[in-house]
């Protein structure tokens, strides 16, 4: 389907991703995953080129530009190539707060080295008894008695971007109120290099295996009083900021997902031959890959039509868990089938399509799980 949704520039900018990628990401992919994250001087390359300054002000070394369909481009490139940025995505999530709730003092401090990806970021939400339950964290931290700085304590699990982030937004406790759980939340500052903060290396993930998914625990780190974001008790409006746009970047790879593996199934198909003939010839590979491109339109139309409200300031919460759900939900059994069509192929974990069925299935648990989602969407209904 002709789409409407990018311009000029959204082009040329895709032409520039998909360049870096095919040169300097995929041949090097594999070493990537080995480690379990890209290399540092990958982050500062792509400062040079712009990536970082989406969403900042021109006075910080941005940008300016507020378009999220930017990052809509590099989710499809990725996705396209079957690679990620690793722990990039992370911090590529953290503009809106880090413009919309840091002081002046702050900014100053932080978004230059943002931008040129000197100050990598990360956040860090979830814990180990605490995922979709944010109210239900644990992590607290207290004010000194001179009121110059925070003490933290507490664990976080599932960390993107943790092991070589520089500075890591906390959520945590620093205060309670008994008729609101989520009362007395806030987000602090957190700068990884403070004695009694420690990376701990997470579980392997089934996918994403890239992506420096770190666990971290904070023992009595000081966190100075200046580093509170977003104010005291402000955390969910903070992380109001966040989540339709990470929830809408989550919905945009999954379409990207699903239109790869087309990709990759349809080529696939027309070069592999069974009983004499290409595998594309067969009614079962037609229909099969009929159906998934009728699902891809689908996406697409969705996910367009959410990019567009996302940039007009138009796509509410609810709209963002709606797409969210409707996109994970569908490209899993695209991908499926298509990896179905690789047969053995599509079962070594060095395939293109292996890693796209991998790195997929996380969209329905990170962001919130689906079942978050269906719960948002039913409240706005008046369920």
């Amino acid at each position: 389907m002709r789409r409407t949704v990018f311009q000029d520039e959204h082009e040329t900018f895709r032409a520039r991703v998909r360049d870096l990628i095919e040169t300097e990401v995929v041949p090097l992919y594999p070493e990537w995953e080995a480690a379990g994250r890209v290399p540092r001087d990958f982050y500062r390359r792509l400062g040079k080129l712009g990536i970082f300054g989406f969403g900042i002000p021109e006075e910080f070394g941005g940008s300016g530009e507020k378009s999220f369909k930017f990052n809509a481009v590099i989710a499809e490139e990725c996705a396209r190539a079957g690679v990620t940025f690793g722990g990039a995505s992370a911090h590529l999530a953290l503009p809106a707060t880090l413009v919309t709730y840091t002081t002046r003092e702050q900014k100053e401090r932080w978004l230059p080295g943002f931008v040129t990806g000197d100050l990598m970021t990360a956040i860090a939400i979830t814990e180990p008894e605490a995922g979709s339950d944010l109210a239900g964290l644990r992590t607290s931290a207290e004010l000194s008695e001179d009121g110059t700085h925070y003490v933290l304590n507490g664990a976080k699990a599932y960390v993107s971007g943790g092991a070589q982030a520089d500075l890591v937004l906390v959520a945590c406790r620093t205060g309670t109120d008994g008729s609101d759980r989520r009362g007395g939340m806030s987000l602090l500052a957190v700068d990884t290099r403070a004695p009694g903060v420690t990376v701990e290396t997470g579980a392997a993930t089934l996918g994403l295996r890239s992506s420096d998914i770190v666990a971290m625990t904070f023992s009595d780190v000081r966190v100075p009083a200046g580093d509170v974001v977003g104010g005291l008790g402000e955390a969910f409006a903070c992380l109001a900021e966040i989540f339709p746009q990470e929830r809408l970047g989550i919905a945009v790879g999954a379409y990207a997902h699903a239109a790869a593996a087309v990709h990759l199934a349809t080529e696939y198909v027309r070069e592999r031959t069974a009983f004499g003939k290409p595998v594309a010839a067969f009614q079962n590979t037609k229909f099969v890959l009929a159906d998934c491109k009728v699902t891809v339109n689908a996406l697409q139309a969705v996910v367009d039509q959410a990019l567009d409200a996302f940039d007009a300031g138009e796509l509410t919460a609810e709209e963002a868990a709606a797409t969210k759900l409707y996109c994970t939900e569908a490209a899993p059994g695209v991908i499926d089938r298509c990896l179905q069509l690789h047969g053995g192929l599509g079962f070594t974990t060095d395939s293109p399509i292996a890693r796209l069925y991998a790195d997929n299935r996380a969209s329905r648990i990170f962001g919130g799980t689906s079942e978050i989602m269906r719960t948002i969407v039913a409240k706005s209904m008046g369920l």
